[in-house]
């Protein structure tokens, strides 16, 4: 298995994250009420999993080792994506801000929660969408064996060392969580 296989099996699940996002959004906007630990949870989720695990992989180990394949990090695709996870991180502040007064009962947060999970939503998508069909194929182009190799054994270290043990299982679990609030 290619590292770029690892990660595009992590963006399927953290696109049903976003499904559950827009669900959620979608019903405060119809004026539904949410479950109040729906976006701590999805932001847990996001923190973790998403940032923690699958952006440290990419930020601490593929994007180094493209740059020293002669993809650049600054004016080239590395760069748009370290930019959009930056991006990303301020759209989940809001939400966890957002989803913290309307957990405390503050019905004016709907707006910021709405903003946030759809900004967050809307940037992801299309953040995934170049990563899976361009940055990954031109990793695979430029990566040979031994270094995919050395990927995969990085990208394990990320999870163990810095994650701990069953790190997939639990965010799986509370991905099924999620799902089942909004259904």
């Amino acid at each position: 298995m290619k590292a770029t296989e690892i990660l595009k099996e992590e963006h399927r699940v953290i696109e049903r994250v976003l499904a559950v996002l827009e669900k959620a959004a979608d019903l405060l906007e119809q004026g539904k009420k949410v479950p109040s630990d729906l976006f701590p949870k999805a932001v847990e989720f996001i923190r973790g999993f998403a940032d923690r695990c699958h952006h440290g992989k990419e930020e601490g180990s593929l994007f180094p080792l493209l740059e020293r394949q002669g993809i650049p990090r600054h004016g080239g695709p590395i760069g748009v994506m370290l930019s959009e996870h930056e991006e990303g991180r301020r759209w989940v502040a809001l939400m966890d801000e957002a989803g913290a007064r309307y957990r405390r009962g503050d019905e004016a947060a709907r707006k910021d929660l709405l903003k946030g999970a759809r900004g967050y939503s809307q940037l992801l998508r299309a953040h995934i969408s170049k990563e899976d069909h361009v940055l990954f194929p031109m990793a695979d182009q430029v990566m040979a064996e031994s270094e995919q190799a050395e990927l995969l054994a990085r990208f394990e270290t990320v999870e163990l060392q810095e994650m701990g043990e069953g790190v997939h299982e639990r965010y799986h679990h509370l991905v099924e969580e999620l799902e089942r609030m909004v259904a």
